[in-house]
This record gives structure tokens, C-alpha cells and sequence, in this order.
């Protein structure tokens, strides 16, 4: 399977709402860095790191959170997924949209981390008491 394959895989999972095929790629060395502003920032460590503070943590907070892929982009041991986060914040009711880019790093045909770059400012606004 190839990088490009191992990352498309990942998308079709999230569009069925199937986690375990989302965490699969990952390895216990796996990095997953959240964007820097963004309501769950940092670097996580191994799918079960990426599970609780990430996808735990948004299953939590939001209805509705999605990612729409818009574009892959191979570029062999790098493979770049371009599209657009939506979802409700369950406190707030508001809702939003963002786009985002994840950059997926492979070493060896196994991903070695994930970066999120992503424009906070909509997400933040719908999370926020007014």
C-alpha cells in the first residue's frame, strides 16, 4: 500500500466515523502535533495520546465535527490532505468552519508524524462564552 493509499484510508475511515480505522496508521511513536492556537494544541504521542486529546476531547466539546477532504497531495514520504474542519460547539450552539491542511510524514512506509496547520480563529470564536 502506498503512502498516498495508507493516508486515503485514514479519510475514508473519518467519513464513517470508524476511529479504530482513523488510529490505524499510527505507530506508539507516532508524533500528532495540533496547531499552535488551536482548542486541543500540542504533540501527542501514539494513537491512544491522539485518541484521548484530540478525538476524545472534540467527540466531547462539538456536534457534527468534520472533516471534508477537499485535496490529497502526494509528495512520497510526504502526503498533504488540504480541506475544511465544521461542527457546533455543544456549550455555545455556534457553529463554524476552518480550513486546514495535515501534513503527514512517512519514514519507511510507516508514518512517523502529523501536523495539523489550520486557521483557529472560526474554531476558537464558536468554543468561546460571549
Amino acid at each position: 500500500m502506498s503512502n498516498l493509499d495508507v493516508i486515503a484510508a485514514h479519510y475514508a475511515a473519518s467519513d464513517r466515523g470508524d476511529l479504530a480505522g482513523m488510529l490505524a496508521p499510527l505507530e506508539p511513536e507516532t508524533t500528532w502535533t495540533e496547531a499552535a492556537g488551536f482548542p486541543y494544541a500540542g504533540t501527542y504521542t501514539g494513537p491512544e495520546e491522539v485518541k484521548e486529546h484530540v478525538f476524545g476531547a472534540i467527540a466531547n466539546d462539538w456536534d457534527g465535527y468534520g472533516f471534508a477532504l477537499g485535496e490529497l497531495a502526494d509528495a512520497g514520504d510526504t502526503v498533504i490532505g488540504i480541506g475544511t474542519y465544521q461542527g457546533k460547539h455543544r456549550k455555545t450552539g455556534r457553529s463554524f468552519t476552518a480550513r486546514v491542511a495535515h501534513v503527514w510524514k512517512f519514514d519507511g512506509g510507516k508514518v512517523v508524524s502529523f501536523e495539523q496547520i489550520v486557521d483557529s480563529v472560526p474554531v476558537v470564536d464558536a468554543a468561546e462564552d460571549r
